[in-house]
C-alpha cells in the first residue's frame, strides 16, 4: 500500500521532481562510467549533477525513498537509486480515479 501523503509531500519539492525525471532516462542525464545503470544511478552521480550540498541532496533522496518513489540498493560502499515504477504507477492511478 502506498502512502499518498508522503508522496504528495515528496513531490511538492521541484528538486525531487527533477530527480525523478533524471532517473526516468538515466542515460540522457548521467555519464555512464565504469559502473552501469543496471542497479540504478549512484547517489554520487545525483549529487554531482545537482550542484547542491551533500547533506541537502541526501535529505531529498531520503524523502523520495521514504515515500516509496525511489528504491535504494547498497552494493559495498555505493548506494544506487532507481525509480519504483510500481509505486509511481499506483499513485498515478489513484490520482486519476480520485481527483
Amino acid at each position: 500500500m502506498i502512502n499518498e501523503n508522503l508522496i504528495h509531500k515528496a513531490l511538492a519539492n521541484p528538486f525531487r521532481r527533477a530527480v525523478l525525471r533524471w532517473l526516468k532516462a538515466p542515460k540522457e542525464h548521467f555519464v555512464q562510467g565504469h559502473v552501469g545503470f543496471a542497479r540504478g544511478v549512484p547517489s554520487s552521480a545525483i549529487l554531482e549533477r545537482s550542484g547542491l550540498a551533500q547533506s541537502t541532496v541526501s535529505a531529498h533522496l531520503a524523502a523520495l525513498v521514504e515515500a516509496g518513489l525511489l528504491d535504494s540498493t547498497r552494493v559495498g560502499q555505493w548506494i544506487f537509486l532507481s525509480r519504483n515504477e510500481d509505486v509511481i504507477r499506483s499513485f498515478a492511478e489513484q490520482i486519476k480515479s480520485h481527483l
